[in-house]
């Protein structure tokens, strides 16, 4: 690759083809974002600069990304960052990458946190993994509390500092445990959670960049996927203030299952199922009744 002249162009064009042969799912945009980064440019730049040489250590460090995208090492680990509700987060092999379709989630629970207009709302964002979802509200909602549970000492560790890289940090706490037990004693506006929710034996058939890739106790949800729902919809509502909310992601077809274990707690009074960008029922967001 370093023996002869690489441009933008030709060496997007190499990588691309490079990456259908290896049979990764996007190997433009893979290519286009790995050079970026190399570069320190926007994606608009390569279109503009086909012609540019690239540098010697420009193409060893490219040539490192590659084997690891080949790999099936996700974009976001080779970066170390992922962009999501427009803030860049940290990402490590101890959390899951932010997806686009959890931002249905977090948009949710802004939303609702304005209807309510309570002032100062505490929420908590239960399985935080990077604090994509709780930090996120937390930048929009500009009064809100956030309190953050991960059972991964790592992730939470990952979780904090990207509290602090988005001047976060002053109104968030961050524990480890399990699910809600750290909070107990303590009342919430809303509860959010994207917890594991791949049925087991489905861990086998994910992508290669997932199965590989993420941490399996943040994917794995037990024999039908819904463990981590029943717990949250038998706990959770008892922790939040009359008229506050619950609001999780879920997988396919788990909506109505989801919804149906929220409806059972007593404490609830209705439920909403919204649907993400490719039109699957996505979030469920359940209230609590009103004083």
């Amino acid at each position: 690759m370093a023996s002869e002249i690489w441009t933008i162009g030709k060496i997007l064009k190499w990588t691309e083809d490079y990456f259908t042969q290896k049979g990764i799912e996007s190997p433009r945009l893979d290519a286009e974002v790995l050079l970026g980064h190399v570069l320190n440019k926007q994606r608009i730049y390569l279109y503009v600069h086909f012609d540019e040489p690239l540098q010697p250590e420009e193409l060893a460090a490219l040539r490192g990304m590659i084997k690891q995208r080949i790999n099936h090492v996700p974009v976001a680990y080779i970066l170390g960052e992922k962009e999501f509700m427009g803030l860049t987060f940290k990402v490590t092999a101890d959390t899951l990458v932010p997806r686009p379709d959890t931002e249905i989630l977090v948009q949710a629970a802004v939303d609702n946190l304005r209807k309510l207009g309570a002032t100062a709302p505490k929420i908590a964002d239960i399985g935080t993994g990077t604090g994509a979802v709780g930090l996120s509200v937390l930048h929009f909602v500009k009064d809100a509390q956030l309190a953050t549970v991960d059972i991964s000492p790592a992730a939470r560790a990952v979780a904090e500092e990207n509290a602090a890289a988005l001047n976060l940090a002053d109104r968030a706490q961050f524990f480890t445990g399990d699910l809600l037990a750290p909070l107990q004693g303590n009342s919430y506006t809303a509860i959010l959670s994207n917890p594991p929710y791949i049925p087991d034996a489905d861990i086998a058939g994910l992508a290669a960049d997932v199965q590989l890739s993420e941490p399996h106790t943040a994917l794995a949800g037990g024999a039908d996927g819904l463990d981590f729902y029943r717990r949250l919809c038998a706990d959770a509502p008892a922790m939040l203030i009359p008229g506050g909310f619950m609001a999780f992601e879920v997988g396919i077809k788990q909506a109505q299952d989801v919804a149906g274990l929220a409806q059972a707690n007593p404490l609830i009074d209705r439920t909403e199922i919204l649907k993400d960008y490719a039109g699957i029922d996505r979030v469920v967001v359940a209230w609590t009744k009103e004083a």
